[in-house]
This record gives structure tokens, sequence and C-alpha cells, in this order.
């Protein structure tokens, strides 16, 4: 590895001149820099990170810890946020939890240990305490999900307002068997989502058993799949069904195509999250869009800011953005088509 000692023999000055001139020191002249940097650059020098941070200097990656990559909410954030913050002369770093709280343990003890300059977590159901610990020393925010130990920033969605819209966009059409296939209420995204989801009902004047909730894991097309389709041979199968992930959405979608199932005549479905191909999917699906850029946006100037000014103290502040109800033509009154 290429060092400041050997860029100082290669131009025969000393170690400290090239220091201070790879450190824009006002004390060197600008010769001297760019004699420097030319060397450095001819040369393969790369900066010892840890070694300026031991002498003070400050991070500049920022961490996103998130439960899941393969979906697509978390790749298409992790791409808005890398954008931001690269704008702002930071790197993101990527850690991948599986939904685990151990593994959410280990990836932010590694983060501290390594000195980030801030973390952006979709923390676990149960985060450890150990991990409470260690977020309270990094600036850092919550990113979908919040979890009260975990300080009081947060960028989420209005989860429980855009069930209810896509729940009551069913029930509209007339609607009175409706089933909801979602992730489990220890998670606050599935809580509200499952309470919009029975608001709606409520509010549209239907019996407690015109809606039936399947709850499971939220990224797991597998539960998708296999829920739908013990669904579909119930004798009393839903009408309707409204989605409350991308991923169940998937799985779902892959198993009406299997089955052959026509949508929107013999079913309406309401997804979640607005993939690409969902516009072209059968008939273009009925979904829940989500504010993604908006989100990576203010989740990236508020770390931002907090970076730069470095407050004493973070007062609460809190971010929620709507979602959308993106209506195509998987959706229609029982037993017919959209008109």
């Amino acid at each position: 590895m290429i060092t400041t000692r050997d860029i100082a023999e290669r131009l025969g000055i000393s170690v400290s001149t090239v220091g201070r001139a790879l450190a824009d020191d006002s004390r060197i002249s600008e010769e001297t820099k760019f004699r420097v940097r030319q060397a450095a650059a001819e040369m393969g020098y790369v900066a010892n990170r840890a070694a300026r941070m031991m002498r003070g200097a400050s991070s500049n990656v920022v961490a996103l810890v998130i439960p899941d990559i393969r979906n697509s909410f978390y790749s298409a954030i992790a791409h808005e946020l890398s954008k931001n913050m690269e704008a702002q002369g930071y790197q993101l770093m990527l850690s991948e939890t599986d939904d685990d709280r151990m593994v959410e343990l280990r990836h932010l003890r590694e983060l501290s240990a390594n000195r980030v300059a801030g973390i952006i977590i979709v923390p676990t159901a149960r985060p450890h305490s150990d991990s409470v610990k260690l977020l309270r020393a990094v600036p850092h925010l919550q990113l979908l999900r919040r979890h009260p130990s975990l300080g009081s920033q947060w960028f989420g969605v209005d989860d429980h307002e855009a069930l209810r819209r896509a729940t009551a966009h069913l029930v509209a059409q007339g609607h009175t068997r409706i089933a909801y296939v979602g992730g489990p209420v220890e998670l606050p995204t599935g809580a509200e989502r499952l309470r919009g989801f029975r608001s709606a009902l409520q509010e549209g004047g239907l019996p407690d058993d015109a809606g039936r909730a399947e709850l499971g894991p939220p990224a797991s097309l597998a539960h998708g799949r296999e829920t739908v389709r013990r669904l579909l041979e119930d004798p009393r199968a839903p009408t309707a069904l409204v989605l409350g992930s991308i991923q169940l959405t998937l799985g779902v979608l892959e198993e009406l195509s299997q089955q052959g199932v026509k949508v929107p005549e013999e079913l309406s479905v309401v997804g979640f999250g607005d993939e690409p191909g969902f516009s072209w999917w059968g008939p273009g699906l009925t979904t829940v869009g989500l504010p993604i850029e908006e989100m990576a946006t203010g989740c990236a100037l508020w770390l931002m800011r907090r970076l730069t000014t470095k407050p004493s103290n973070d007062g609460p502040y809190t971010s929620v953005s709507p979602g959308s109800l993106v209506v195509r033509g998987s959706t229609a009154p029982p037993g017919g088509r959209q008109a």
C-alpha cells in the first residue's frame, strides 16, 4: 500500500508536508499541493481513513440498515439515498438484518466500531437492549418502522390511511367478502395496515365477518402463494383481496397467474407498492403507491443537517408521507368487469 512516506521520498519533501498538502493546509503553496496530488494519483495513494479518524477527522459513511434487499421498496430507497448522500460528499453503506434482532445487533456493533457518521435503520420488531445503547451514541433515524426505544426521529408512510383507502375502494364497488393478506401485528407497519383495513370495513357498514385477515411474514412470497391458494379453496372464498406488502403481492400474483384465476371477473385485487411490472400484469394492478423518492430525500436532508449542525440534543421529528391509490383494471364489482 502506498503511504505518505512513499510520496515524500519520491518528491524529496517531508512526510508532514505531504500530509498538509493532501489536507489542503493553507501553509502549503499551491505548487506543492499540485505536485503532491499529482504524485499521489500516479502512485495510487488512498488515504487511510481510520488513521484520519483517530486524529479527529469525521467519517463520511452513512449506514442503511434494512431487513431485506430483495424487497424492491428497500432497494429503491437505497438507490435514492445513495444519490442524495453522494451529492453531499457522503457514501452509503448497506447492512441487511433479515429481520433478526441478533443480526441487527452484530451489524450495529460493527458500524459503531467503524465510527460511521450516521445510521438510517428499519428496525426489527424487538431491538436488543444493546442495539438501543449503540444507537444512542450515533446520529440516527428510523425509516418506515418506528420503535419507541430507538428515539423520536422517524420517516414513515401513513400505513393506516393507505390501507383504509385501498379497502374502501373495494367496499365502494360492492364487495362484502374481502380478505387482507399482510404482515404480523408485532411490526408497527403491520399493525397500522391491519387497522386501516378494519377501519374501512367499519366505515362501510359491513358486518364483522365481511373481512378476513391472513397475517404472516411480510417478506415471504411463499406466504402470499399459500394464503391465496387456501382462500380460493374455501367455500366462502373472498371476492376481493387487499395486500399489505410488496413481497406478499408478488407471491399472490404468481399464484393467481398459475391457477388461471380471472382478475377482476372472479377476484378483485389491490396490491401494495407499484413495481414496474404491475402496470401490465393481467389487466393492470390496482395498488398502493409508495412515496419512495419523497421519503429518501427527507431522510437524507434531515441527517445531513444533523451531521453538519451537530446539535447538542435531537428534538423529536416525525415525517409521515401519504401513500396513493393507483387504480387500474384489477378491481371491479363482484362477478363483473370494470365499466
